[in-house]
């Protein structure tokens, strides 16, 4: 019995091209748990309205944040693994949801490899459909059809865990320490609809009063709950008073997660914050969504409605702390495969 390790993060264009972010746009929204519409719909949505006109915009702003070495997602998350593989003696790939490196590709090397125990970690420290669940949904599909002997652990989400909350301080301790008016924690958008399917009981996500606080086994599928667990553990570690949440990259007209992060660094700037960081826990690696939409967009609507000074405090990315973290996700697999030792919560899969 021979174990390895697959890391899967979201994914990223080829480059920086127009016919590339297309086709890494086209693969990311027709995933049904990304756009969930009927596939009719999601069709002529995708193919009618986003295709058309999306990817030149996209493009613009990857040429922005990229690096001479490719993708920043990617590049940071392949330095990640080396890093990690150079610490374990199991085999560690990487493999990104959408475009490459492939998750086939990256199966099939484990598989030649003589894996036959694979650990998934899903770079996603909270749970949602968009991510976690559809990262998850497809390492299964692929591994029943290319390499269905090899049994699989999933590595839950880690939004509270300890170790990953002082990964994230440490990542962070010298911005705090440096000064600010205000903390904005930004995390990922969702429609609201995805809250509501991901809940298991079908009556508590926004239901509920006060839904997040009330306790409820939707929690453990309810990435709004997750996030706000986050704050709560880091702001009590680093002692932080003076923050706020809000959700960010929405797409479309139907209702997602409030506060927006666009209106609240808006909102923000015209209260009279003058130095203000950002902190995007729901990212592991910087990307568009840190680099670009925050660090240079973002910056840009503070600075314009009044604000000062805007810091993105860069994601966890490769601090050694969070490389840290992994690899006692992975001795933690291979404690309970052969001593029954639970570590790191990699034992249980969560419900998917």
């Amino acid at each position: 019995m021979k174990k390895g390790v697959l890391l899967v993060n979201l994914g990223s264009p080829d480059s920086p091209a127009v016919r590339d972010v297309r086709k890494y746009l086209r693969e990311f929204l027709m995933d049904g748990r990304v756009m969930d519409a009927p596939w009719p719909i999601r069709f002529f949505v995708v193919y009618g309205c986003i295709l058309p006109f999306r990817p030149r915009q996209s493009a613009e702003a990857y040429h922005k944040i990229w690096r001479p070495e490719g993708s920043p997602l990617v590049v940071i998350s392949k330095r990640v693994q080396a890093e990690i593989q150079r610490r374990v003696s199991a085999p560690v790939e990487l493999a990104m949801r959408y475009q490459n490196p492939s998750i086939e590709s990256a199966i099939e090397s484990l598989r030649n490899q003589g894996v036959t125990e694979l650990l998934l970690i899903p770079l996603f420290p909270h749970y949602a459909m968009s991510s976690f669940e559809s990262a998850v949904e497809r390492v299964k599909d692929v591994l029943a059809k290319r390499a269905p002997a090899i049994s699989l652990t999933v590595t839950p989400p880690f939004f509270d865990h300890p170790d990953y909350i002082a990964a994230l301080w440490a990542s962070a301790s010298d911005y705090l320490k440096a000064g600010y008016d205000h903390l904005l924690f930004s995390f990922h958008g969702l429609p609201e609809r995805h809250l509501r399917k991901s809940d298991p009981t079908g009556r508590h996500c926004l239901l509920v009063e006060n839904c997040c606080a009330t306790a409820s086994p939707a929690h453990a599928t309810c990435y709004r709950a997750q996030c706000f667990k986050t704050v709560e553990a880091f702001v009590k570690q680093a002692g932080v008073s003076k923050y706020s949440n809000a959700f960010q990259s929405r797409l479309g007209k139907d209702p997602w997660l409030k506060p927006y992060t666009d209106l609240e660094l808006v909102r923000l700037a015209r209260q009279g914050v003058k130095s203000l960081l950002v902190i995007c826990p729901a990212f592991v690696s910087d990307c568009l969504e840190t680099l670009e939409e925050i660090g240079l967009r973002g910056r840009e609507a503070f600075l314009q409605a009044g604000g000062g000074n805007l810091t993105l405090i860069p994601c966890l990315n490769e601090h050694p702390l969070w490389i840290a973290v992994l690899e006692k996700m992975i001795a933690g697999f291979t404690a309970v495969r052969e001593s029954g030792v639970r570590t790191m919560r990699a034992e249980a899969e969560p419900r998917v």
